[in-house]
């Protein structure tokens, strides 16, 4: 087969892992880096803007009445939605590279201008917060289509899915880097403008000074992001789509010859011949695609949304989950900066035990055992452990358990980890044609954050509704349905993009056609 296939790309699908992959890494993976630190920093900021601009009097600290909570936390999943859908579809029409640069850029603007606010009235504060975020997550969104095609494009078949693996698990690092930046900012406010705890004074429990805090935690995650914009701006278009999208060999060739440092033959006339054929130019509502790729799309889109509903229910409110079980004091017992501190302190500790190792395994393994393996042994562990904490809630939250309960939680993020949160990312970017790659990644992407929303506002009500306990069972069984799906989506280990999209035995089939007709001739 390899011998049907352009030079150019077989030449990616054999060489040797080299520095380029991981530049690639780095540069594809710091969307990944701001998407994880907004997300991770926002569930903190939301308890200190209650604090600042909801003030209750003296009996409780202020906090967010719960639509404006819902809004902050919802705002950015809707952008990203958004954003996924529409640059996933403009990746595939305009070309990767092109669109690449507009996502980050959108990226560091909303996240400087989150930390901005046009007045000091409590709605207005929320309301440029809420716009800001809507438009980060936008840009956000356009990062998870883009960077996860781009990785697939540029990487060798042997370690594919540990690259594009690894720009997922840049997310790990956000999430420490957001902890850090916390517990960083908040110590040194702490120090600088010390402050009783608020059952001691109410007033002078939230200094004026705290309103800077939210605002340079927010701000900060657009730095790396934006020291990646050079780089990202001088990658070349990937050597796939210019071939099979753009139809430009002699381009291909030029730009892999430079990356991959060989000779690459460029052979116009093979692209030209294939087009001829026309086999292979279905569109994505047709019976074609229906009928080849149908059920792997509702694969890799239910997956990804019974998973978010999940992870993101357990993750924006881990903090609430830390206080029931009393792994964090009482908000009246501390001042507001202090309360950022612990919460951050509490976050980062899950995060570096539990969440980063997860994704550093899929990494190390995903090439060895396959992705099927590592999804469905990931939904089946997390559906083990959410079990295992709802049925017996009530033994977790008695004094003296709680380590067992925090243990317990962090197991069903890091086989979430190492599981189904990389694999439903590495996935649709593999078994997709090129020219729909991009697309179809950008609709599983956002069946996910539909998921995302589900979790997040589904969570906040139920908790409030039916209870922690039945809500960790509920989130048991949809696990386990992720565990069900996981059957439509096919192994992608070890095989080159074109032959798992179908696209390299259109190729195939048209050279032997010509081959035999060939014969025919000369006999």
């Amino acid at each position: 087969m390899a011998k049907d296939q352009l030079h150019v790309l077989n030449a990616l699908d054999v060489a040797k892992t080299q520095w380029y992959h991981f530049t690639a890494i780095v540069i594809a993976g710091m969307g990944f880096f701001t998407d994880a630190y907004d997300l991770f920093c926002i569930s903190l900021v939301t308890k200190l803007l209650g604090r600042i601009y909801y003030y209750e009097g003296p009996t409780k600290p202020g906090s967010l009445p719960s639509n404006v909570s819902a809004a902050i936390n919802g705002v950015a999943f809707c952008g990203t939605l958004a954003g996924q859908l529409f640059f996933g579809w403009l990746g595939d029409k305009m070309g990767r590279k092109r669109v690449y640069g507009m996502t980050l850029m959108l990226m560091v603007i909303c996240s400087l201008a989150s930390g901005l606010s046009f007045g000091k009235e409590p709605k207005a504060v929320m309301a440029t917060l809420c716009f800001f975020r809507f438009w980060l997550g936008f840009g956000i969104g356009g990062d998870y289509p883009l960077s996860a095609t781009i990785m697939s494009e540029y990487a060798n078949k042997k370690t594919r899915g540990a690259f594009i693996a690894a720009v997922f698990a840049m997310q790990g690092f956000g999430i420490l880097a957001g902890g850090m930046v916390a517990i960083i900012v908040s110590s040194a406010f702490r120090a600088k403008y010390p402050a009783p705890a608020f059952q001691v004074d109410p007033v002078l429990s939230t200094v004026p000074q705290a309103d800077y805090v939210w605002r340079i935690i927010l701000m900060f995650g657009a730095l790396p992001a934006l020291l990646t914009y050079y780089w990202r701006m001088k990658m070349p278009e990937t050597a796939r789509y210019t071939a099979l999208v753009a139809k430009n060999a002699k381009q291909a060739a030029a730009d892999m010859s430079k990356v991959l440092q060989v000779e690459i033959e460029a052979e116009q006339d093979k692209i030209q011949h294939l087009e001829g054929q026309g086999r292979n130019d279905f569109g994505l509502f047709s019976t074609q695609f229906l009928h080849r790729h149908g059920l792997h799309l509702v694969g890799t889109a239910v997956t990804w949304f019974l998973l978010d509903i999940a992870y993101y229910s357990q993750n924006l409110f881990q903090k609430d989950i830390f206080s029931a079980i009393g792994w964090i004091a009482e908000a009246k017992t501390m001042s507001a900066i202090e309360e950022v501190y612990k919460i951050a302190r509490a976050q980062t500790l899950i995060a570096l035990c539990s969440t980063v190792p997860g994704y550093w395994f899929t990494v190390a393994l995903i090439d060895r055992i396959g992705r099927f393996a590592i999804q469905l042994m990931g939904f089946f562990f997390m559906t083990v452990f959410m079990f295992a904490l709802a049925i017996p809630y009530h033994h977790w939250t008695m004094k003296g358990n709680q380590i067992g309960f925090v243990v317990m939680y962090s197991f069903t993020f890091f086989f979430a980890n190492f599981g189904p949160n990389a694999t439903t990312f590495v996935v649709p970017a593999e078994i997709f044609p090129a020219r729909l790659r991009s697309t179809c990644h950008g609709i599983s992407a956002a069946a996910g954050k539909a998921g995302a929303m589900v979790g997040a506002f589904g969570f906040l009500y139920a908790q409030n509704g039916i209870g922690v306990r039945n809500t960790l069972i509920i989130l048991g069984v949809i696990n386990f349905l992720g565990m069900m799906f996981t059957f439509l989506v096919p192994e992608s280990k070890g095989k080159s993009l074109e032959e798992i999209s179908g696209e390299a035995e259109e190729e195939t089939t048209t050279a032997t056609r010509e081959s035999a007709l060939e014969a025919g001739l000369q006999v």
